[in-house]
């Protein structure tokens, strides 16, 4: 006798199908602000009412799509992290968010950023994943001799800096970058903590 899935899960399958369809569609990138739900529906081979069912809007569609590509990032740099170094992590991130045709996902991630900051209760599953990388980094700095509520800022402010400077890149592309990330590293390792971490 087979299973019986909810309505819930059922939905949650054709959701999951749907943004997977999103995915293939837009690969690495994002739909700009600018197109309609139409538009998306379109390039995705699906209806504008199913993305308004299941994503709700616009936003909605950019976040759900956020998070997806955020996850597969994460695992990826997570698997590199196992392997590496705080700074090796530090400097993986940086690469992978300002690699080639990486432009379009960096600007939507500000984008659904400025409008959860509005209203925070409308992208709180977004929201939850953004403190993702934070951990990882975390988890590198006590593995090289922080305290843990150390690494946990040490880590905070390391992934903070590195949002700060991808919004530069958006806004005023400048040469500079590379030697920022260069002095978050630094400042990582002059920390005057008990365990400093030793690069």
């Amino acid at each position: 006798m087979g299973v019986i899935l909810s309505s819930a899960e059922r939905t949650g399958d054709a959701r999951e199908r749907l943004l997977a369809h999103l995915l293939d569609a837009f690969g690495d990138g994002l739909p700009s602000p600018e197109v309609s739900l139409r538009e998306i529906a379109a390039r995705a081979e699906t209806s504008h009412a199913l993305l308004r069912y299941h994503f709700g809007s616009l936003p909605g569609v950019l976040a759900a799509m956020l998070k997806a590509q955020r996850a597969r990032d994460n695992a990826a740099l997570l698997k590199a992290a196992r392997q590496g170094t705080f700074d090796d992590l530090v400097v993986a991130i940086w690469r992978a968010y300002t690699s080639p045709g990486q432009l379009s996902r960096v600007r939507g991630f500000f984008h659904v950023v400025g409008l959860a900051a509005y209203r925070p209760e409308d992208f709180r599953e977004f929201i939850d994943s953004l403190g993702d990388l934070t951990e990882v980094l975390a988890s590198l700095a006590e593995r090289e001799g922080l305290g843990t509520a150390e690494a946990k800022t040490l880590a905070t402010v390391t992934i903070a800096a590195l949002r700060g400077l991808l919004l530069q890149e958006v806004l005023a592309p400048t040469a500079d970058s590379a030697d920022a990330v260069a002095l978050i590293l630094r400042m990582s390792r002059s920390t005057d903590t008990p365990g400093a971490l030793s690069g």
